[in-house]
């Protein structure tokens, strides 16, 4: 035999010259619960590890996490007083708009600072949008969303991340950071967010949850990739920075699908169910952690994910799993 693949397998040096697939500590963000009050850290029984932070203990948490090299963070608010309305959600001092604040004044340029922008965390329903007769409604929902990114814009944050998937929000809320005046406030888009079982650890955390029915009529059914593909195009043309796919490790197939068909960057969101059983398996014994873990986080580089949202981001920082 004169092809022999295995002669670049011999050692660790020559697999690592030669790997295709590659990591970097710039790709990843490490997600956020933040809360009214003060001195407060409260871990989440379903995400091991994570907790929802008050925001002076959020500066504490985050200025750690600076020294390990995690510098950019997704923030979601929590706890919040929640109406049908959802008028909290852009109040100019909600806790998610000070914390930009906070972090913004701590950080500086040093960190860069993202925020959702969707409505479940503060409605009295539980839905991401303005319910009417068991229905969220579309367009009135995006006024609504369009309030929250300015007022997180004006707060300082140097990113948007609307995940309500409602048709046509991308437009609404660039135009409306456009209009006043935040031109470089970047948008990332949950383009491709499925209604997907995944996300049960995260509506603990959040305090989330539908009060009755479920998201099926606005997030996407999974059987769908073709859809997938149409939505991500839709925001795209609309003014997304950024496409992202959610979930990320039953849906490596979207995240491939999504890189082949655009020239933007491409992000996908590594949720609390894919985090929490990771993480009971390893506490069980059953699984190595971090091989696991790295294993997943180079499937999602290698399908053409270049950013990716984790929860293992600190691990994967402060243990040098990279």
């Amino acid at each position: 035999m004169i092809k022999r693949p295995r002669r670049l397998r011999v050692t660790e040096t020559v697999r690592n010259m030669i790997a295709e697939t590659r990591l970097s500590e710039d790709m990843f963000i490490y997600p956020y619960f933040v809360k009214p009050g003060k001195n407060i850290q409260e871990e989440i029984e379903a995400m091991p590890g994570i907790h929802r932070f008050s925001i002076d203990n959020l500066i504490k948490d985050v200025e750690k996490g600076l020294k390990a090299g995690v510098n950019k963070v997704l923030l979601f608010g929590v706890g919040e007083n929640k109406s049908a309305d959802a008028s909290s959600a852009f109040h100019p001092h909600s806790v998610a708009a000070d914390s930009v604040r906070e972090l913004k004044k701590q950080f500086g340029a040093d960190l860069h600072v993202t925020t959702d922008i969707c409505l479940c965390a503060y409605t009295t329903h539980g839905h991401c949008g303005i319910l009417k007769d068991d229905y969220v409604l579309n367009d009135p929902t995006l006024e609504v969303l369009a309030q929250m990114a300015l007022a997180h814009a004006e707060a300082g944050a140097d990113m948007v991340a609307p995940s309500d998937m409602m048709d046509g929000r991308v437009l609404a809320i660039r135009s409306a950071l456009d209009s006043e005046g935040f031109v470089n406030t970047a948008l990332m888009s949950y383009a491709t967010k499925f209604a997907s079982a995944y996300y049960g650890p995260f509506r603990e955390a959040a305090g989330s949850a539908p009060g009755k029915g479920d998201r099926k009529s606005y997030q996407m059914d999974f059987r769908n990739p073709r859809e997938a593909l149409r939505e991500a195009r839709l925001d795209e043309a609309e003014g997304a920075d950024i496409i992202m796919v959610k979930p990320a490790l039953a849906y490596l197939d979207i995240i491939r699908l999504v890189r082949k068909n655009t020239t933007l960057p491409v992000a996908c969101y590594n949720v609390s169910a894919e985090y929490s059983m990771v993480k009971a398996a390893a506490q069980s014994g059953y699984i190595d952690e971090q091989r696991i873990v790295m294993e997943n986080m180079y499937a999602f580089a290698r399908a053409g994910a270049g950013i990716i949202i984790t929860y293992h981001a600190r691990d994967i920082m402060e243990n040098k799993w990279l």
